[in-house]
């Protein structure tokens, strides 16, 4: 026997009718939405090196901690993520607490920067970025946030100069790259990236946007924008969703010996597993990390499974080792409401008490 069905003429009736609805009141919306910008927070800059540039953020007051809290952010994506919006603000949620915020900026590489290697990015731009909040603070040691692929440069770097970091924070931090729920390692496993980087220089951009995307294609290609009908009539939603567009497809190209270097020794090799990973001609060895450790995850994450980044806990050599599950997503970390009020919060409290 067939099932009924679970609609009726009248109802697809409303259900256009209401499509229409939504549709001319999109006309009007889209009318008056302006260019969206992101950033909630005023930031100055404080160091530069070529295109790399260290900003400090500027809250509402003056930061109660004496120590600098510098946040390392993915080559693939601009870090303004981590500010996207007034109520979207990991960083604006860390000023009101009274952190004294920084972040790092890679800049977009060009064909110059075409055989810069992971040792630029963690022992010159991240470490030189660290001298000098260690220098102008006066302190010894700074705080440091790693997010995603910038989490496993703030573990290299954290291994190779433990005096100079005093608190490691990783986010979204991908540790294991092998295990079975990692689609994007079990993409990377098997490309000839040594062909592949002479062949392109830099990668492009548009072709990392491309693969993110095709790990959730459904979602990111067709559900989202059919759902933006529903919020055609709310001005303030559609520019939420064009702010968040905007930031999908604002990526810089990667520099191609890095990238190399990413694949065969992160994707590839597992090289954090293994304890094979070298930065220029120093090996990295995670139990160098004596400093306190939280390590933040998302439990839905697509990007960097729970497991992937729960490894940290076995590999670090600190007895102050922490973790904190968040219920949402790789993205959602940063801007759902759940985010803003638990994410900022649990990091400053670990940090206070330490």
């Amino acid at each position: 026997m067939n099932a009924p069905l679970k609609f009726t003429a009248e109802s697809l009736a409303k259900e256009a009718m209401a499509l229409q609805t939504k549709l001319r009141a999109g006309l009007e919306t889209l009318r008056q939405v302006e260019d969206v910008n992101y950033g909630a927070t005023s930031k100055e800059e404080v160091w530069r090196d070529g295109r790399v540039v260290l900003y400090r953020f500027r809250g509402e007051r003056e930061p109660t901690s004496q120590v600098p809290l510098l946040i390392a952010y993915a080559l693939v994506n601009r870090p303004y993520m981590t500010d996207l919006q007034t109520d979207k603000s990991i960083v604006r949620g860390l000023l009101e607490r009274g952190e004294d915020v920084y972040i790092l900026d890679w800049g977009y590489p060009d064909r110059s920067d075409r055989y810069l290697e992971l040792e630029d990015y963690i022992q010159r731009f991240l470490g030189d970025a660290v001298d000098h909040l260690r220098e102008s603070s006066g302190q010894e040691a700074i705080n440091l946030l790693g997010i995603c692929q910038g989490g496993a440069f703030s573990l290299c770097y954290a291994a190779l100069n433990p005096d100079k970091v005093r608190n490691l924070v990783t986010m979204v931090t991908p540790v294991d790259f092998h295990t079975d729920d990692n689609m994007l390692s079990h993409w990377t496993r098997n490309i000839d990236v040594d062909q592949f980087v002479e062949t392109v220089g830099n990668v492009p951009a548009d072709l990392m946007n491309w693969c993110y995307l095709t790990l959730k294609p459904w979602r990111l290609f067709v559900q989202k924008y059919v759902g933006l009908v529903d919020i055609l009539d709310n001005k303030q939603a559609v520019e939420d969703f064009l702010r968040m567009e905007k930031w999908i497809f604002d990526s810089p190209d990667l520099a191609g010996e890095a990238f190399r270097q990413f694949i065969k020794m992160f994707y590839q090799g597992n090289g954090f597993v293994r304890g094979d990973i070298r930065i220029g001609d120093r090996l990295v060895d995670l139990a160098r990390i004596t400093m306190p450790v939280f390590n933040i995850f998302a439990q839905q994450d697509h990007l960097v499974p729970p497991a992937a980044s729960q490894a940290l806990g076995g590999l670090v050599g600190t007895d102050d080792y922490t973790e904190h599950s968040f219920r949402g997503g790789h993205i959602g970390i940063y801007v759902s409401s759940r985010a803003q009020r638990e994410v900022p919060q649990s990091i400053h409290d670990w940090l206070h008490v330490r």
